[in-house]
């Protein structure tokens, strides 16, 4: 059975340029007290850039070291949600290109998925074809567009275009609404704690306001596990049981939608792994993920509480869901 990684990350050169061109005043590029390369976020370290993030060959090699088979590789943030109309336009297209090129050198190793200019729904569903056409497995996107909910009514011919092509979508956190109010650049808490709100925040959202209903055909995966979302899965429940609010547009309780979307296995302890397959349903809504080549990713990690399954559970989250899911 191979092993496919689907939370896995690159980024190239000419999109790096771009940023550190027009990512301003919100993103900048620089090194931090500890003399790491990384990417700022008003003026707090957003993320840390390692050379692994633009070497396509050195990622086959480590996937060779940890036994994975093939990634289907993605995007990080802040994705293309920057620069304006054109250079945000520009910035989908170039890694599009980047992750087509090197599909194309590696096509038994990798797949990827679409970056697209969300904040522009026509350039968006150009974008999304041309993406198509040339391979793209699935669609990146992060938990919020430049602070706007993923279940804005501007981005609807979107989704609604990923929906007809019934292409999976990794939704993705990044820093949440409000993480400056919150002091989250205090102690880099964004990735720990803001990213795991960002995601449950989309999440809950989606669900409580029937999107994943109205978009029957789409495949979300929760990304890192579904963040907190396991952990709040009866709290949702006996709000929806209890609040009018959380029942205004769905009628089936939460945990049931939450057994529609896909989950990855990037947690870092094997009884988080434990809840995210039981609240998913089982092990086929569960699939491989590491978060390579991120500074917290865990190629060997994450695959190592995978195995720690067993039997058929371990061999369905390491790459039979994958497999299905993304045609390979």
């Amino acid at each position: 059975m191979p092993v496919i990684d689907v939370h896995t990350h690159m980024i190239s050169q000419p999109w790096l340029d771009l940023l550190h061109q027009h990512g301003g005043p919100k993103y900048s590029i620089g090194e931090t007290a500890a003399g790491q390369e990384t990417i700022f976020m008003n003026g707090a370290p957003f993320m840390t850039l390692f050379p692994e993030m633009l070497d396509f060959d050195k990622r086959i090699e480590n996937m060779d070291k940890a036994k994975v088979d093939m990634a289907v590789v993605s995007l990080t943030c802040p994705s293309a949600y920057w620069g304006g109309e054109d250079i945000s336009d520009q910035a989908a297209l170039t890694m599009n290109n980047v992750m087509a090129e090197q599909q194309d050198r590696y096509p038994d190793r990798l797949r990827w998925f679409a970056t697209l200019p969300w904040q522009y729904a026509d350039r968006s569903k150009k974008e999304l074809a041309r993406a198509i056409e040339m391979g793209a497995a699935g669609v990146f996107v992060t938990a919020n567009i430049d602070l706007k909910n993923l279940t804005a009514e501007e981005f609807a011919p979107i989704w609604q275009a990923i929906d007809d092509a019934g292409l999976p979508v990794l939704v993705h956190p990044t820093a949440p609404q409000g993480s400056e109010q919150m002091g989250m650049d205090e102690y880099g808490l964004v990735p720990p704690v803001g990213f795991m709100f960002d995601t449950t925040l989309a999440i809950s959202r989606m669900i409580f306001d029937g999107f994943i209903d109205r978009y029957p055909n789409l495949s979300i995966i929760a990304a890192h596990g579904g963040a907190t979302l396991p952990y709040l899965a009866g709290r949702l429940d006996r709000c929806h049981e209890m609040i009018p609010a959380c029942s205004e547009k769905i009628s089936d309780k939460p945990s049931e939608y939450l057994k529609r979307l896909y989950y990855d296995s990037v947690v870092y302890e094997k009884e988080a792994l434990d809840l995210c397959i039981h609240v998913a349903g089982g092990p086929e809504r569960v699939m491989y993920g590491s978060d390579y080549p991120h500074n917290i990713g865990d190629m060997s990690g994450c695959l190592a509480r995978v195995n720690s399954l067993g039997g058929n559970a371990a061999a369905i989250i390491k790459g039979t869901t994958a497999e299905k899911l993304f045609g390979i």
